[in-house]
């Protein structure tokens, strides 16, 4: 079909609406290849129609007409928390991949505050949400399910929302068969905060691993931390003030696998020769300390391409392949993990 040529106004889609015969709403369906009419012979004809005349699509304002600005809002705990400054990283980069922008926020494990931050983004005109801060109590993603605003929960899960998160359950296993097959018995636990559901599951794989070795689950080995490593070093004095002291420790982050490591060789004692220690997450400076640490590599960038896609289907009003994911992880073994050096029956 001939094209004609650019002179004079450029054509609108009220040009096309009128050579086609057709209504403008519909030469906008015609155009809009996330609509099902798009991959009818009518559209087609359309689409050849505009091309005659030259019309061009505005895609910014095709959004402005359905309130869309092509951004993401993404509320953290905190930013100085490594695991959340990936996750965004990662979020922020497989966003930019499909045309959208990312913006973050931050709660610190206050509700009101994310609540209040989620709400201004959304008042800021975000499409949707990717939160990391969902609690047992669900917190803000309760509301926007009532009110089916689209979101997302990534590493979390909570109720209906849709959710993509590590296999916790199994990482927390892997962590502690890890450490089983080397030969240790008397394992300890820093066990992560109660309102936070991956501490739980890493919990929950830690106790399936010791049920199936046939390892009494023991409360005194169980020091509760939060995930920073302040909590890790709290852990550390209960260990060294404890009575019964494990040859090994699984701790539910690597942040708290640091502030643990830290106390226990500045007490005298030496990983993994006295203590072996496995963490959790896999970020970058684990594998960079004077003891490489074993721990539990989690996927990020595909929790977080995952999520993405997870939430532009919902802003675009299609099915979730799936209304949750879960990812497997990975056990990374370094230097922080080695035999018993005494006997597992032996006194300590």
């Amino acid at each position: 079909m001939e094209v004609r040529e650019s002179s004079g106004p450029r054509p609108t889609i009220a040009d096309v609406a009128e050579a086609a015969g057709v209504a403008r709403s519909t030469v906008s369906r015609a155009m809009n290849r996330e609509h099902r009419f798009y991959r009818s012979p009518s559209a087609a004809r359309i689409r050849a129609v505009a091309e005659s005349l030259g019309y061009e699509p505005n895609p910014t304002a095709a959004n402005l007409r359905r309130q869309q600005t092509n951004t993401v809002g993404v509320l953290v705990s905190r930013l100085t928390d490594t695991v959340m400054a990936m996750l965004f990283e990662e979020i922020a980069a497989a966003s930019a991949a499909r045309g959208y922008h990312a913006l973050v926020a931050t709660t610190y494990d206050d509700p009101a505050l994310e609540r209040e931050n989620g709400l201004a983004m959304l008042a800021s005109r975000v499409d949707g949400l990717i939160l990391t801060t969902a609690t047992t109590e669900g917190g803000l993603c309760t509301e926007l399910l009532a009110r089916g605003i689209p979101h997302v929960l990534a590493l979390r899960s909570y109720g209906e929302s849709l959710s993509v998160v590590g296999d916790d359950v199994l990482g927390g296993y892997l962590a502690t068969r890890h450490l089983i097959d080397l030969g240790h018995r008397e394992i300890g636990l820093v066990a992560g905060p109660d309102h936070a559901p991956t501490a739980l599951s890493r919990r929950e794989g830690h106790r399936q691993a010791l049920r199936e070795a046939g390892i009494e689950d023991a409360p005194e080995l169980v020091y509760p931390s939060t995930f920073s490593m302040e909590s890790g070093e709290a852990a550390a004095e209960a260990f060294l003030a404890g009575r019964r002291r494990p040859t090994a420790v699984f701790a539910v982050n690597d942040n708290t696998a640091f502030g643990f490591t830290s106390v226990i060789q500045r007490a005298g004692l030496s990983i993994p020769r006295d203590l072996s220690i496995v963490g959790y997450n896999d970020i970058p400076l684990v594998a960079r300390l004077p003891v490489p640490l074993t721990t539990v590599r989690v996927p990020f960038a595909d929790i977080a391409s995952a999520s993405v896609d997870a939430l532009l289907n919902s802003i675009q009003g299609r099915a979730p392949t799936a209304a949750h994911r879960t990812l497997a992880p990975t056990l990374i073994p370094r230097a922080s993990t080695a035999r018993p050096s005494t006997p597992p029956d032996a006194p300590r």
